[in-house]
């Protein structure tokens, strides 16, 4: 494969992942140029269908599925997953790595002009095309995304600290900025949508109550609440800011697991917090220890500064007529 320069300093990237992260940045560029371009380019955000979930898809869902699955072939990808495909793609039949993609995630912000974003995990290969994804998370080689916001950014882990590059418009290449990205371990912001309060679990409103009680709660300090509705937002903002992301499984017909997916969406995102210091869970358990039992399984997420993340899982420890009996005097939404 011809080797290009979209990424300007591959000395963080193992030599053999060279063209796959060469054809993801270069389908980056593209989209965005289409993304800045907007109405411009056409209806990027209008609905042509839905998935195997039945989740809506938008016309750049596909446009972006169609350029990556086109640019991995003869990169070394065997196996190519997608979000917005029902199973596997087998590509070069003779490749070490199988690759998991979210092509275009927060679709539903492309119209209103919200930073939306790619989100890919490589494994190499196992002995079959699902076997290659359904496995631990632990065993994920790189994760990353791509934001297109005011700035394109790519950021990425081989497991060995967290990387991030950006582009520049001049040239239109990926310039590594930092090379041991962290999360804050202090931050006083929480992510989640209130409007499902009243489906959450005893302990996950507990813990949003005691955030909302500000300094005069048991936290001691006011917080502020972020919701974007794109993961990839979501995860920048913790990634240089700090803070927690909780996307817990509720009460819902359909929600018991949250609405994330596993492989495409949360192990990813896991490998690349904890690599920088956080923490990412289901709630309770580790991400990177689980794994997925079908391609589009979900997950309930959260994840962020490490005392956060573990500050939720010790209320979700506790029985919920304890958390109510600790909890229940001091919930602002309550009556």
């Amino acid at each position: 494969m011809t080797t290009s320069n979209v990424i300007t300093d591959k000395r963080h990237i193992p030599a053999d992942l060279h063209d796959i992260m060469e054809a993801l940045a270069r389908v980056s560029v593209a989209l965005n140029r289409t993304i800045r371009r907007g109405a411009l380019g056409g209806s990027l955000g209008a609905a042509v269908g839905e998935n195997t979930d039945g989740d809506q898809q938008k016309a750049l869902d596909v446009m972006a599925d169609d350029a990556f699955a086109a640019a991995l072939r003869g990169t070394g990808v065997k196996y190519y997953a997608s979000e917005e495909q029902d199973a596997v793609v087998g590509m070069d039949p003779d490749g070490r790595f199988a690759l998991a993609i979210d092509p275009l995630d927060g679709s539903s912000n492309i119209d209103v002009n919200v930073s939306i974003g790619t989100i890919f995990s490589i494994f190499d290969v196992a002995e079959d095309a699902e076997a290659s994804f359904l496995r631990p998370a632990r065993d994920q080689i790189a994760g990353g995304y791509i934001i297109f916001g005011p700035q394109t950014d790519l950021v990425v882990t081989f497991g060995d600290g967290v990387q991030m590059h950006v582009l520049d418009p001049d040239t239109q290449s990926f310039v590594l900025v930092n090379d041991a990205l962290r999360v804050p371990e202090v931050s006083r912001e929480f992510a989640i949508n209130a409007s499902n309060y009243r489906h959450w679990s005893p302990a996950i409103r507990a813990y949003i109550d005691d955030c909302l009680a500000g300094d005069e709660g048991p936290r001691d300090a006011n917080y502020n609440m972020r919701w974007v509705a794109s993961l990839v937002a979501e995860t920048h903002r913790i990634m240089t800011r700090g803070g927690i992301f909780l996307y817990p499984g509720d009460a819902r017909d359909g929600y018991e697991r949250g609405r994330l997916r596993m492989i495409y969406e949360c192990a990813p995102i896991a490998f690349l917090i904890e690599q920088a210091g956080g923490r990412a869970t289901d709630g309770h358990d580790r991400i990177l220890d689980g794994q997925a039992d079908q391609l589009h399984a979900r997950t309930p997420f959260v994840f962020g500064s490490a005392e956060k993340v573990s500050r939720v899982a010790a209320y979700q420890d506790l029985p919920d007529d304890e958390v109510s009996a600790l909890f229940g005097n001091r919930g602002l939404f309550r009556a």
